[in-house]
């Protein structure tokens, strides 16, 4: 895009002002080994921002991930620094922050909280709220950082979603609403139910995991017919990780 283009589109939209409003700048938070940089890769995937998505120490043949991008981070498979992705969603202009979770590197993390309008709270589903998580959350609430907690790794064995929804309640004081809810134990996922629209949601795995997964989407009485049609043979496992609830500490429209 040219100088110009952007002077054109700058004065459509109503100037500085308008193209401020459109843009929302949040980051990924968490642990480190949760699966930030996968989370990051798998949202710039399914935002069309890259074509194929890479992986953590370019496993299974494929390439590193977008946000690693040090020759020592993918060497390693560790954040060093945090990187962005910049990407456009239904007119919007979103700014995807890969953050560093090592310890050693958390003062990077901690600038980058001063500027994003959201962080995204990044849980392993077996390990739940852990040390790194809850320094990083603790900076996201002394600084007014409204959170989205997201549940990662439903397809291995973990804990049960009440049992992580209970422990943000009682350790970090807030009060979750999920936005989606897990089908079928951690370990053998099947799918999410959209808790705003009651459909049921299963995911088909791309060879090599390295394209957008297959969307099926069903509406209740659509699910529950499959389910009475098929005791035997349900929908077939999800390999897609991870449910989301919001745990908001202050208000902010993300979108």
């Amino acid at each position: 895009m040219s100088v110009t283009d952007v002077e054109k589109r700058t004065s459509a939209n109503g100037g500085v002002r308008g193209e401020a409003t459109r843009r929302r700048t949040f980051a990924v938070i968490s642990h480190p080994d949760a699966g930030k940089s996968t989370l990051t890769e798998a949202l710039a995937l399914h935002a069309s921002a890259i074509n194929t998505a890479g992986a953590v120490h370019g496993k299974a043949g494929r390439r590193g991930v977008t946000s690693d991008w040090m020759a020592m981070e993918r060497d390693r498979g560790i954040s060093i620094t945090s990187a962005v992705l910049r990407f456009d969603y239904d007119d919007y202009v979103l700014n995807l922050l890969d953050t560093p979770g090592h310890a050693d590197f958390s003062e990077d993390t901690y600038r980058v909280l001063e500027a994003v309008d959201c962080a995204i709270m990044l849980l392993d589903s077996a390990k739940g709220l852990e040390p790194q998580t809850l320094k990083l959350f603790d900076v996201c609430r002394s600084r007014h950082v409204p959170v989205v907690t997201f549940v990662n790794k439903w397809d291995r064995p973990g804990r049960e979603p009440l049992e992580l929804l209970d422990e943000i309640e009682q350790r970090i004081g807030l009060r979750p609403a999920p936005v989606n809810w897990p089908v079928g134990v951690a370990g053998d996922f099947r799918g999410l139910v959209d808790r705003t629209t009651r459909d049921y949601i299963t995911f088909t795995r791309t060879p090599g995991g390295a394209g957008r997964a297959l969307e099926t989407r069903l509406d209740a009485a659509a699910a529950a017919a499959n389910a009475a049609n098929s005791p035997l043979s349900p929908l077939p496992p999800v390999p897609t990780p991870a449910f989301s609830v919001t745990s908001v500490n202050v208000p902010f429209p993300l979108l």
